[in-house]
């Protein structure tokens, strides 16, 4: 895809330990390919200091500030102040990554836990007037619940990586939800894929590359690719459910390097630009 093409990351984690220190050049060659600004999504306490001196480093970062569904059990009795302290820091900022699992890891924490942490995250976002980020694995009916007993939300709400029903889209739509599209739309059956992504009205779609993770499942050779940074700290663990990847470690960027990439390859943001190629795939054939 050209460069002349102007996107924008609507979800990515590039504070994550994993390519934390690779982030210069991850930003510098995913300029360079066509992407103009980056949502980075904090998931724990441990980690939205990162994402405010990301976004102090690089104007083309959006911070978003969010406690995580996997995350809930290790929150302080402090995490709400904390977060509405970095959320009025900075007025740009919107709140996620938030939201609800019922899948293989969530299940293994307490849902009502869950649900307690997720309303208070997105009453605040509706109280700002800031767009949220949501992550929802196997809870699209509580998710749509709650948002339909808090919402509507003019600000937004964006459905990361969304793999839900077409029939769900308009009463999500109609609250205002965005629905932002990974490189896990690639792991879904054509047909239904197509069906939901032809549900979702035009200006409400989004695209992400929830980098390092959810690497697309396309031609090697049309991918930008990394591996994780071998001295990366394992504090902070891999956040996606769906997790297209492996995690593991190096620091080559090029393009259509291997015919086979290693075990242990990331997802690179300007893999952005295939997320488009397949969407519009989908949408006119």
């Amino acid at each position: 895809m050209s460069s002349t093409v102007k996107l924008f990351d609507s979800h990515c984690h590039l504070q994550d330990p994993r390519i934390l220190n690779m982030a210069p050049q991850l930003i510098d060659t995913a300029l360079s390919s066509g992407i103009k600004h980056f949502a980075v999504n904090g998931v724990s306490e441990n980690d939205w200091h990162l994402v405010k001196q990301m976004s102090d480093n690089y104007q083309c970062v959006v911070p978003c500030f969010g406690l995580h569904p996997w995350y809930v059990a290790e929150r302080t009795p402090f995490w709400f102040n904390a977060l509405k302290d970095f959320c009025h820091s900075i007025p740009a900022a919107t709140v996620g990554e938030i939201g609800l699992d019922k899948g293989s890891h969530g299940r293994e924490i307490d849902f009502v836990n869950q649900v307690e942490v997720f309303h208070q995250q997105l009453e605040l976002a509706k109280e700002l007037k800031r767009p949220a980020s949501v992550h929802c694995v196997c809870a699209f009916g509580d998710l749509l619940r709650i948002m339909q007993h808090v919402g509507p939300f003019p600000a937004g709400v964006i459905l990361h990586s969304f793999l839900g029903s077409a029939e769900m889209v308009p009463e999500f739509a109609k609250l205002g939800a965005y629905f932002s599209f990974s490189g896990h739309l690639m792991s879904m059956k054509e047909q239904k894929a197509k069906k939901m992504l032809r549900a979702v009205p035009v200006e409400r779609i989004l695209l992400e590359s929830d980098a390092p993770d959810a690497l697309p499942k396309s031609d090697l050779d049309s991918l930008f690719w990394v591996e994780k940074d071998s001295s990366a700290s394992e504090e902070l663990q891999t956040k996606d459910v769906n997790s297209a990847s492996s995690t593991g470690n190096c620091d080559n960027l090029a393009v259509g390097s291997k015919s086979v990439l290693p075990q242990e390859t990331l997802n690179h943001p300007a893999n952005i630009h295939s997320r488009c190629c397949v969407m519009l795939h989908l949408c006119l054939i």
